[in-house]
């Protein structure tokens, strides 16, 4: 017997599934590529009682998705739309307004699916088959998980992006290493993950 197919992704897993960064997800949503949704318990919404997933409007949170890392890592959600409604429900006392954070975001897994074949992600080859990888991501990914285990979490994201700097330096061969901008939307949701609430 075998599960039942993915009902949705967090913002993370599709980050990673399409390599990308959080803000790439956020532009797209932003502009009507999908829709990012998260779950509520009930909750009073104008005239109406509204629970379960409702799609959120992603630029009314924009901020959590500054490419350069220092925005909120929360933010109130003033509207909302149930999936099954066209209109968007307004939290008419501020007090009922609804937090959430990056790890509540989703995006549903017909939406990601759907995605995939209009941008052909499907068949995009996988770098490592059949070649040398160009950079060893995964030696750095061990390194990352190394220092954290040992040091805990840099001060900044600066500074980590220094150290990866450094490590590629140190093992590279020819002296070609990443750069900062690559190695940077790599940590980036590694980063959020790791100093975002738990």
């Amino acid at each position: 017997m075998s599960l039942p197919p993915r009902v949705y992704f967090t913002l993370h897993e599709v980050a990673a599934r399409w390599d990308c960064t959080l803000a790439d997800i956020a532009g797209w949503a932003s502009v009507g590529r999908f829709d990012i949704v998260t779950a509520i318990g009930p909750v009073n919404v104008g005239s109406q009682i509204v629970s379960g997933f409702v799609i959120v409007l992603v630029t009314d949170i924009l901020q959590m998705f500054r490419r350069c890392g220092t925005g909120p890592t929360s933010s109130l959600l003033k509207r909302v739309r149930p999936l099954d409604q066209n209109e968007w429900a307004m939290f008419s006392d501020p007090a009922d307004c609804i937090e959430v954070t990056l790890a509540d975001l989703l995006i549903m897994a017909e939406d990601v699916h759907r995605f995939e074949v209009d941008c052909d992600l499907l068949r995009r080859p996988a770098s490592h088959i059949g070649s040398t990888a160009r950079y060893d991501w995964d030696g750095m990914y061990i390194r990352l998980i190394r220092r954290v285990h040992e040091y805990g979490v840099p001060g900044t994201q600066a500074e980590w992006v220094g150290e990866v700097q450094e490590w590629f330096v140190e093992k590279s061969e020819t002296g070609e290493v990443p750069d900062e901008r690559t190695i940077r939307r790599r940590l980036t949701p590694i980063w959020k993950a790791l100093r975002g609430p738990c």
